[in-house]
């Protein structure tokens, strides 16, 4: 029986390992993963690797051998690889080894993310990291400066393993125990560890599997990080629990070329893509009519957009711009996730298409979801247009165009009142909660915030559920994710999502690029709260106006849309947005660098007080 067809009963009897080495049984070599690589050299070419699921099998047995000879069992070790076929197998090799892993980025890109590496090492304990030959002496160099020789070892795990992989034996698994960490990549500068038991993942790759209705037919193509949650889950695990197979690339090769995802699709025949709503509109602006002739979408069967907030405008424009390459509107699937539920939350059904609906602005500001235009917009949207306004979202003041995140498979989805912690009824915006089988166990040696976070219990006292920190609504089974209760921005009394004022800003000239919005509370003898964005432009798109002109005319359309008595705007140059590994923004760093002026500004339209403040130097 193969893990597309197992019961979810007899799933979790076998447990994750067990199917994977059912799938590696079943189809050897036939099934895996290839990872698409550029050639250095004159022109653009690409070179593809192979691992089969029987060649994966074979070196992570191998690899859990020498880790059980080194007497590492049951504690965390720390995976530094760059994007490639070797991660994958040294994840697997954990697995097998009953060792936790815990992905992260290579420490040697920036100081920042060098710290961050540092407390991971810190927190988690961690005394060996698994890396490739090719990389072992540059973080040997950096342990060593980091002060932590003797204290963590690193091994090459693509040279340095020599246990028989004949002799490797399957350890016992308890559901309970811990697969993997997965340190959030949040906006602060203390990252924590989200433990994913062996029960977790397998639920959760049911939860997947449910929705794309997976199984050994499936390819799927990716770029997304395999330190992230949906790269990681989304793009390795899931796969081996299907015994799909699936085409990697790194985010840096998709970046320099974001055509190539679409191309593999063709070359492939993939039935599955996933990102973030940022790689799509990647496409959109760099794709070329050219490239787009050349492409074969036919046979896209799901089209996953999720990790951040969803944009209507741009799952119309992708229908629109590469429908004639076989992009249907039915093959999206908006979806809602993250890291303390392993991944997936809800899902938009196979085949069924997203559901965009348009609510009254004004009733969303009060946390009431009211259908804009009475009754009859209460339908979903359907078709490759927009209907009216500018498909960006926003009809004018009236109305907000909002992509539901699908529906949940097995997990209990509430909203509650954050406050109060009573469970709100359909069509009231309150916080998101979520329990069952997928949500994690909790944060790594962190117990008064895992009981916060993870233990929650209703007013009535239900649970426990996990508090997600999103803020949405539910409407006819639907979930709709309106944004993060930390981004909140409250002004004369009502809400305010930053990514809604970010979305405004992006809009208002073809020039513009990422942008973060945040507020300034100023001192009471200088003014109220203050909003601020600051928006990345492309100077040489912005052709007869002028930088100046054009943050003011930014200031005037956000200022409009939202009735905002006050508002300060900042162009800048690419890169001065802050954002996580996997994309999403940082907006309280960005902040931080604004108040502490690390940001280079190409030109700023801003509200007197705010002026002020900048003269006197506070």
């Amino acid at each position: 029986m193969t893990a597309a067809t197992a019961t979810a009963a007899t799933a979790a009897e076998r447990g994750f390992v067990q199917i994977v080495r059912d799938n590696v049984r079943e189809y050897g070599n036939t099934r895996g993963f290839t990872f698409v690589s550029e050639v250095r050299g004159p022109g653009r070419a690409y070179r593809e690797e192979d691992l089969g699921l029987a060649d994966l099998d074979r070196g992570a047995r191998a690899l859990a051998g020498h880790l059980h000879g080194l007497g590492v069992r049951d504690e965390a070790v720390l995976l530094l690889y760059p994007e490639g076929l070797d991660f994958i197998t040294a994840f697997v090799g954990c697995l097998y080894a009953r060792v936790i892993a815990v992905p992260a980025p290579f420490p040697d890109l920036d100081a920042g993310r060098a710290e961050r590496t540092r407390r991971i090492i810190d927190d988690a304990g961690i005394r060996w990291i698994l890396t490739d030959t090719a990389h072992r002496e540059m973080l040997e160099t950096w342990v060593a400066a980091s002060g932590l020789s003797g204290t963590v070892r690193c091994l090459a795990t693509d040279t340095d393993v020599t246990a028989d992989p004949d002799a490797w034996t399957m350890p016992a698994y308890d559901p309970s125990a811990t697969a993997f960490l997965q340190y959030t990549s949040g906006s602060t500068s203390d990252p924590k560890g989200v433990v994913v038991s062996h029960g977790n993942l397998l639920r959760n790759a049911q939860e997947i599997n449910a929705r794309i209705e997976g199984g050994a037919h499936s390819v799927g193509i990716g770029w997304v990080p395999h330190y992230h949650d949906m790269g990681l889950v989304g793009q390795i695990l899931h796969p081996l629990y299907m015994a799909g197979r699936y085409v990697l690339m790194s985010p840096i090769t998709f970046i320099k070329r974001p055509a190539l995802w679409l191309e593999l699709v063709g070359r492939h025949r993939a039935t599955i893509i996933v990102g973030p709503n940022f790689g799509y509109e990647l496409l959109l602006r760099r794709v070329t009519d050219e490239q787009v002739a050349g492409l074969d979408l036919s046979s896209l069967l799901t089209v996953k957009n999720g990790a951040e907030p969803v944009l209507a405008g741009t799952l119309d424009r992708m229908v629109e711009r590469f429908g004639p390459a076989g992009f249907r509107r039915e093959i999206w699937m908006p979806c809602y996730g993250m890291a303390e539920t392993t991944l997936l939350i809800s899902g938009a059904p196979l085949g069924t298409g997203p559901v965009i609906r348009e609510f009254d602005y004004t009733a969303l500001t009060r946390n009431e979801a009211v259908p804009a235009g009475g009754a009859a917009a209460a339908a979903p949207l359907s078709g490759t247009g927009t209907g009216t306004g500018t498909g960006d979202g926003f009809e004018g003041r009236g109305a907000r165009r909002l992509v539901s995140s699908g529906r949940p498979v097995t997990l209990d989805v509430r909203v509650v009142d954050p406050v109060t912690r009573e469970p709100l009824p359909d069509g009231r915006i309150g916080e998101i909660w979520v329990a069952g089988g997928s949500v994690a166990q909790g944060y790594w040696k962190r117990p008064a915030e895992t009981r916060e976070i993870f233990q929650a219990v209703t007013a009535e006292g239900y649970g426990p559920y996990l508090r997600t920190g999103d803020l949405g609504f539910l409407s006819g089974g639907e979930v709709y994710v309106t944004g993060r209760i930390k981004d909140l921005i409250i002004v004369n009394g009502h809400n305010i999502y930053a990514h809604d004022l970010e979305e405004a800003a992006r809009a208002a000239h073809p020039a513009a690029r990422t942008s973060a919005a945040f507020s300034l509370a100023l001192p009471p003898d200088r003014g109220r709260e203050q909003v601020i964005i600051v928006q990345e432009v492309i100077p040489a798109a912005v052709k007869e106006m002028g930088l100046p002109e054009l943050a003011a005319h930014t200031r005037d359309v956000v200022a409009r849309t939202f009735g905002l008595p006050a508002l300060s705007v900042v162009l800048s140059g690419r890169g001065a947005v802050r954002r996580t590994t996997s994309g999403k923004i940082q907006r309280r760093l960005t902040r931080q660098d604004f108040l502490e002026g690390r940001i280079k500004r190409l030109a700023v339209d801003l509200e007197p007080d705010i002026a002020a403040l900048e003269r006197a130097g506070v």
